[in-house]
């Protein structure tokens, strides 16, 4: 399976909160919700088509909460409500317990979160995506785990928040695979590292 980050971000390498004003106020963060004046049908055909691929979906702790709290009161409403509440989910968290595990949703194990994340990238086919969970997300990244980047910039400067990419001093090669813009002038770019097929 490949792992697939899929994000919302700034002009500014921004992915805090994309959804609603108190999604994630970490720091000190007031922007919350900035993407939803940007969206429209070309963001969410480029949302629609990560989905045809997708197997499973990765969470860290805060993004699953969100969307466990989210998604299945829109059972039937549409499609892509259904797709996400049939999808197992997999969560990296250091506090939540299994008991916790709700929404068709398990929790890795905590000594051993990224060899679990291994072990499912071996084990089928499609893709294992990942929605927001910037810290988690980072985590992938710097360890090599991420196949490919599906990146909405959105065109605002939102001046600091949570970012995807780590700041380890590292380079990370990708390849753009596929790029368009939004009449909104969104960018929406689909990234592979240099070395992925």
């Amino acid at each position: 399976m490949r792992i697939v980050l899929s994000d919302f971000m700034s002009l500014d390498g921004v992915v805090q909160a994309p959804g609603g004003p108190d999604e994630d106020t970490d720091g000190g963060f007031t922007h919350g919700g900035w993407t939803m004046r940007f969206f429209d049908e070309a963001m969410g055909g480029f949302v629609d088509e990560a989905m045809e691929t997708t197997r499973g979906l990765l969470f860290g702790r805060r993004t699953w909460r969100v969307m466990a709290d989210a998604w299945p009161a829109r059972a039937g409403a549409d499609p892509f409500a259904d797709r996400m509440n049939a999808l197992p989910k997999h969560v990296a968290s250091r506090t939540l317990t299994a008991a916790d595990m709700e929404w068709n949703s398990t929790l890795l194990p905590v000594g051993d979160v990224f060899g679990a994340v291994q072990r499912l990238r071996a084990e089928g086919e499609g893709d294992l995506q990942v929605m927001g969970s910037s810290d988690f997300a980072r985590q992938l990244v710097a360890r090599g785990l991420v196949d490919e980047y599906r990146l909405m910039i959105e065109p605002v400067l939102l001046g600091g928040g949570k970012r995807l990419f780590p700041d380890d001093g590292r380079s990370h090669p990708l390849r753009l695979v596929s790029s368009s813009t939004t009449a909104a002038g969104v960018l929406l770019c689909v990234y592979r590292p240099e070395t992925a097929a």
